[in-house]
């Protein structure tokens, strides 16, 4: 078939394509998970307990008919992932408090009438360093100068390599350990957005595709290691990292990002 349906899942070459009713979809479950970063910003201040902030997150997102996709996700018990300073990504909340002058990365997937969302922010708690300020500055325009790449007849290279050239031009470093995903009705799917890359290197993008662009960027060098729980990753060098993350929808001429903050709060400068 050379033509999308309304909701139908179309298969080509391991990815999944949709049609007009899914984009409806993904717009709410985007705005959802949106909206849940939304209502949390002003509770992430020095002293809150993250375990709070993801019990906050629980009781917003299934007020609203909807479920966190991290819960009981490959064992994972929680409805969120707040990951501080130089933990990079999949930080498990509990009864840690957060510090004046700590960067906090929030990342939150609903699943809202089969649809997933699933979008990242990052938060500062309270005045924070330069340094800090810069790297988060940093890795938001690298968010978006993927999203800006990202077009029909443009590749998956080419997302990775905006993303990489002006990480690396600022003198930061790109994980490469952990990448986005296409999302849909399944939470992780073909294709893997790698956050660094070579032009016209990998899968051609196509309308109806749907997948997340969330680039790590460490102040320090790419490694990372993961902790005794199974999920915590950290620089190796214990330099700052932070991260932010879009559900987008490849379009006929460009990219819809489903997870814009209904407030404005999805990009930096904020909370400063």
């Amino acid at each position: 078939m050379d033509q999308l349906v309304d909701d139908m899942e179309l298969s080509e070459d391991g990815i999944r394509l949709y049609g007009p009713a899914a984009f409806e979809g993904m717009r709410r479950a985007g705005r959802l998970a949106a909206e849940a970063l939304d209502m949390i910003a002003p509770h992430v201040v020095p002293g809150a307990v993250t375990r709070d902030l993801d019990d906050m997150i629980y009781d917003f997102v299934k007020a609203r008919g909807a479920v966190p996709a991290t819960i009981f996700y490959r064992g994972y018990s929680h409805s969120s992932c707040i990951s501080v300073n130089h933990v990079v990504c999949h930080g498990i909340p509990g009864p840690k408090k957060l510090q004046k002058g700590d960067i906090a990365n929030i990342d939150i997937t609903v699943v809202l009438d089969g649809w997933h969302g699933d979008t990242s922010r990052m938060f500062p708690v309270g005045p924070v360093s330069k340094r800090a300020e810069r790297l988060i500055d940093i890795t938001y325009e690298c968010l978006m100068r993927g999203i800006a790449v990202a077009k029909p007849g443009a590749t998956v290279g080419d997302i990775g390599h905006a993303i990489q050239t002006f990480a690396e031009g600022e003198r930061c470093s790109v994980v490469r350990d952990f990448c986005g995903h296409g999302l849909g009705r399944v939470f992780h799917s073909e294709p893997s957005i790698v956050h660094a890359g070579r032009p016209g290197q990998g899968p051609e993008l196509r309308p109806g595709m749907f997948f997340t662009i969330e680039p790590m960027i460490n102040l320090g060098r790419h490694d990372v290691k993961i902790l005794s729980d199974g999920w915590t990753a950290v620089t190796r060098d214990r330099q700052l990292s932070a991260q932010f993350e879009h559900s987008i929808g490849i379009t006929t001429d460009g990219a819809e990002v489903f997870t814009t903050s209904p407030q404005g709060l999805h990009c930096p400068p904020y909370n400063r």
